[in-house]
């Protein structure tokens, strides 16, 4: 990694508050949009070495890598952040290992995935899935999860002398991945899930501005978190992970539909998963509900293995979800659960961009509909990310937390006040 990347990623990871950050970003933002976009794309998950990658990769397009000027202000930049880190040694063992007679301060998940992202022949496992369109690909990866994780954070690293380097024992990483074929992979998945006590699997399907290995890494942390005893996997479709690339994601998304209800299919007929869990968020949504659907519909004997679908934040227009997705989804009777958000800042740009409501917002054009528990989440985190686990307000994550390990539903789970609206019931955190 080059030495800027490595100092503006370094100073976003101690908080991006320091004059001399401020200074090298307003010396970089201006030269390039390409490099603005993906320091800002840096600063909402330091940890994320796709984003990091992703900036070092601007930063050579632009010509700005290797400007004197820049690599100077980045290298005071890292003597700074290195003086506020105490007792962080600049030859601190890395990835600890039992053989160097430590046991491993982590746990690792294992995540299985299916991605219709095209591969780009590089082996790291943060730059294997580009953003483009490919074949349905499939896998598993293995995911760090630090002993002292808190729940609700995606723990990233901090600076170690011009490197920056993940590290298990103390941050979520994505450590691998192996890749398998179809043959190989549904027999694997479906022994998987037979070991588990109540065959039940959780299937995450990630949002906008995400990439393959954000995917993996917070489907690790979000079955982790919700203590979950089943098998987690998640579904990567080609997002670009990027800011700028909403419009791209938005077509992308659509046309990774019938790929998803493939592979939903070939989940619930392939394996004995009886209890499976299924988990949007944002602009994935759109791809999960219209899937799930569509497996109700056509392969309706497989609908009663779904324990319950969740909808987070969920970016689809308002009208079409009430009109058309929430009847198909409830026509078989499955538990469906909304959590809407008036401080989502991604659903904020879909409806001034489209001119509609989304199916997320809340506030007056809150969407309640037979059969769907909808929750106003606005006072809470619903980004899976965030401290507000453990701080006073509760989060969305937390109340799934009861929803899927103690099926109780929104009446008897604590937290949540019932509001009774002209168009019915709904629940917000209190």
């Amino acid at each position: 990694m080059d030495v800027i990347t490595s100092a503006v990623t370094a100073a976003i990871a101690e908080g991006g508050t320091s004059a001399a950050y401020q200074m090298l970003k307003a010396r970089l933002a201006p030269r390039s949009p390409r490099v603005e976009e993906a320091i800002l794309d840096l600063e909402q998950d330091p940890g994320s070495l796709s984003r990091q990658f992703a900036l070092s990769d601007a930063l050579a397009a632009a010509g700005l890598a290797g400007d004197r000027y820049l690599r100077a202000a980045a290298r005071n930049l890292l003597d700074e952040v290195e003086r506020r880190q105490a007792g962080v040694t600049t030859q601190e063992a890395h990835w600890r290992t039992t053989a160097e007679g430590n046991a491993p301060n982590h746990a690792v998940m294992q995540v299985f995935f299916a991605t219709d992202r095209q591969q780009t022949g590089d082996r790291h496992p943060a730059r294997q899935f580009g953003g483009g369109r490919g074949t349905l690909t499939y896998g598993s990866c293995e995911v760090s999860i630090p002993r002292d994780h808190r729940m609700g954070e995606l723990e990233s690293p901090s600076l170690l002398r011009l490197q920056f380097r993940p590290d298990p024992d103390r941050h979520v990483v994505l450590m691998r991945t192996e890749l398998a074929s179809r043959e190989q992979f549904f027999p694997t998945l479906a022994q998987a899930v037979a070991a588990t006590g109540n065959r039940s699997a959780l299937l995450f399907v990630h949002g906008y501005r995400t990439s393959f290995e954000d995917a993996a890494r917070r489907t690790g942390q979000i079955a982790y978190d919700l203590a979950f005893g089943g098998v987690p996997l998640f579904y990567s479709w080609p997002s670009q992970g990027r800011l700028s690339g909403y419009m791209v994601d938005e077509t992308n998304c659509e046309w990774t539909q019938s790929k998803l209800t493939e592979f939903l299919i070939d989940f619930l007929a392939g394996t004995p998963a009886e209890h499976v869990y299924l988990l949007g968020h944002s602009m994935g949504n759109r791809a999960l509900a219209r899937a799930t659907a569509a497996v109700i519909a056509a392969r309706p004997e497989l609908a009663g293995r779904l324990r319950e679908i969740i909808l987070t934040a969920p970016d689809i227009d308002a009208d079409v979800f009430r009109r058309d997705i929430a009847p198909a989804l409830a026509a078989a009777g499955n538990p469906v659960t909304l959590y809407a958000s008036s401080n989502d800042e991604a659903l904020q740009m879909s409806k001034r961009a489209h001119g509609h409501a989304r199916a997320g917002d809340s506030g007056a054009g809150l969407v309640i509909a037979p059969g769907m528990e909808t929750v106003d989440a606005s006072s809470v985190d619903t980004g899976f990310i965030g401290h507000s686990y453990y701080a006073e307000k509760r989060s969305a994550l937390a109340d799934m937390y009861y929803l899927i390990n103690q099926q109780l539903r929104a009446h008897q789970r604590a937290g949540l006040q019932p509001v009774d609206a002209p168009a019915g019931r709904y629940w917000t955190f209190y």
